[in-house]
């Protein structure tokens, strides 16, 4: 990545946080001794990244236990990079999935800006290495970003840039979302973001510094663009104070404004045709379902340890967040006290008192509508009830907003670890001892949130069925192949098998979100994890869940065959399962038509149903 140069000098009223804002071109370039410290501080991130996944890349055939759904839709989406590159195929909507009416991928987490680079990486070693490497990388990357950023930009000293990037990347949320969302923990577009932010108000480069943001915010755009709206509110709240509260900033407003304005026209032009696909093109839906938007922050959770963390445990985190990958929010209650003392200690810096207010603004919103602690609702509503029906807010899932309070606190923890610094070089007596205190003062702040290796299991081979091709000649003529259970969000394991062919195996039914085109949904084409029930998806969908076949009727044959139909089913395959043998049996009973055991898969050929 491109390391800025320092080019934020200090300021006298308070911490080095001010330098942020300064903009005086100019600074030292790195020593050598200094590049030695950058390649340590890189290698230390290596390091953390292969310590959390590691179990992953120990164990080829392994996945993420806590949410082997998510790994197989991303290894479906690297898969469908690939795709494009070698099969030129349309990058924002699929058919390979959820045949007939394919996939809306703007609308989902299709990670083109990742996908794309990989393809090499996907072709080569297959879409589960690239799944690693995306997930791995992205979180050195994001630590190594925020390094540079904080080190060159924002503080100019290492060892405080080294904490706060070190957190940006590790912290419990980040590393809870390594948990099969390489789109979240891949952040390492924010700092440069920021950095080209800062850059806007340079006099005589508006056009080239406009420019340059509205290519990194593109970037981020087909990376993740929740988080890109978390920047931007963070970016301009932080802006709108500064330009507020000093005076010396004003002269650059002119050059800043225009810089912006380009960044946004280029931006806007960019992703604006990208944009109405996912709003307004075909299977695109209008915000989450209410029961996603109640996912929101237990109140205590902000001071209780994540499962993943040294000192945390799944009965630490129990009932506080809503799946182990959602752990927004879980700080321990050292670390905030730490951050509550830091904000008092640097008060004298408008930079830090913004970040604070910014961090209490996210960490309310991640409420909810209604304020829950310890797993009880308190009957007291939250701001985000006025906000969660608003356009573009109402894609928002509350609990996310929590999430944008990590890099807040890695910036706090850099301001306070340079002023503690600053603090010992202007008393050279007392040195030993306010290092003493600031190195204890961390460790008991951060050793507890220390992250553990993310948790694994075992995944099941895909078959030889998939792997040899045998499945070819059933989808001929634009047919479909139809996967027991129905593949959905609790069961993703098809769309491994499909990435696994590079995408050449179309499925019915899939995991996505998609519009819920039911007569009786909630709101008009609100999104819906999957597509509309069907009878048949839903008869299999109960076996799946309790093992037992319910009630075969003449109606329920008709309604089967019907489905296949509309599926444009080829092919049935079931492979292993717990309920394998309820599952078969219901697919037999259903359909008549006994089936086959081939390549470590049943097979039902429904092409005489179907025809």
């Amino acid at each position: 990545m491109t390391t800025p140069e320092p080019d934020m000098p200090s300021d006298s009223d308070g911490p080095a946080a001010a330098s942020s804002v300064q903009g005086a071109p100019g600074g030292v370039r790195p020593s050598r001794k200094g590049k030695w410290v950058d390649l340590a501080a890189v290698l230390s991130f290596v390091a953390l990244g292969l310590w959390v996944t590691g179990r992953l890349w120990l164990e080829p055939g392994s996945g993420v236990r806590d949410n082997q759904s998510d790994q197989s839709q991303f290894e479906w989406m690297m898969a469908h990079g690939a795709r494009v590159v070698t099969h030129f195929a349309y990058p924002f909507h699929s058919n390979q999935m959820n045949v007939p009416d394919g996939v809306n991928l703007m609308a989902n987490t299709s990670v083109l800006s990742i996908s794309l680079p990989l393809t090499p990486v996907t072709l080569l070693l297959g879409p589960r290495v690239a799944f690693l490497v995306f997930l791995t990388v992205g979180m050195i990357a994001t630590a190594t970003a925020w390094y540079f950023l904080l080190s060159r930009v924002l503080i100019g000293t290492r060892g405080p840039a080294w904490l706060g990037a070190g957190f940006c990347a590790f912290a419990p949320a980040m590393v809870s979302h390594a948990n099969g969302h390489p789109n979240i923990v891949s952040q390492f577009v924010v700092p440069l973001i920021i950095w080209r932010t800062l850059r806007l108000g340079e006099a005589g480069r508006w056009l080239r510094n406009g420019v340059l943001l509205a290519l990194v915010i593109v970037w981020q755009a087909f990376l993740n663009l929740e988080i890109l709206l978390m920047t931007a509110i963070g970016l301009g709240v932080i802006i709108g104070v500064l330009a507020l509260g000093r005076a010396d900033l004003r002269s650059r407003a002119r050059p800043f404004i225009a810089g912006l304005a380009v960044a946004a026209g280029v931006a806007g032009l960019l992703l604006a045709y990208p944009l109405y696909v996912q709003f307004f093109g075909p299977d695109a839906y209008s915000g989450l379902s209410r029961l996603i938007r109640g996912y929101s922050s237990d109140l205590a959770s902000f001071v209780a340890y994540s499962r993943e963390a040294l000192a945390g445990s799944p009965r630490t985190a129990a009932g506080l967040a809503k799946n182990p990958t959602e752990e927004n929010s879980f700080f321990g209650w050292a670390l905030v006290v730490l951050v509550i003392a830091l904000v008092w200690w640097l008060r004298r810096s408008v930079v830090v008192l913004a970040l604070a207010a910014l961090g209490l603004l996210f960490a309310v919103l991640s409420l909810g509508r209604e304020v829950r602690f310890d797993n009880r609702g308190t009957g007291v509503p939250g701001p985000w009830a006025a906000l969660e029906n608003l356009p573009i807010l109402h894609s928002v899932v509350p609990t996310r907003w929590a999430l944008a309070i990590t890099p807040i606190i890695g910036l706090l923890l850099a301001y306070g670890a340079e002023r503690a610094r600053e603090l010992a070089s202007s008393h050279p007596a007392a040195k030993g001892q306010i290092r003493f205190v600031a190195a204890t003062v961390l460790t008991m702040a951060l050793l507890p949130i220390v992250p553990t290796p993310l948790p694994v299991t075992h995944l099941n081979p895909v078959p030889t069925f998939v792997t040899s091709g045998a499945w070819r000649p059933y989808v001929t003529g634009g047919r479909s192949v139809v996967a027991l259970p129905l593949p959905d969000s609790t069961y993703a394991e098809p769309l491994r098998w499909s990435a696994a062919t590079r995408l050449d195996m179309p499925l019915a039914r899939g995991y996505f979100l998609g519009p819920d085109t039911r007569p009786n949904a909630e709101a008009p084409r609100v999104a819906l994890f999957g597509a509309p029930p069907r009878p048949t998806s839903s008869f299999f969908g109960t076996i799946r869940r309790t093992g037992a076949v319910p009630p075969i009727t003449p109606q329920g044959r008709v309604q089967a065959v019907d489905d296949l139909r509309f599926w444009r089913a080829g092919v049935v395959v079931l492979g292993p399962h717990e309920h394998e043998t309820a599952l078969r049996r219901g697919m037999t009973e259903l359909t008549g038509i006994q089936p086959v055991f081939t390549g470590g898969v049943w097979v039902w050929d429904v092409r005489s149903l179907t025809d």
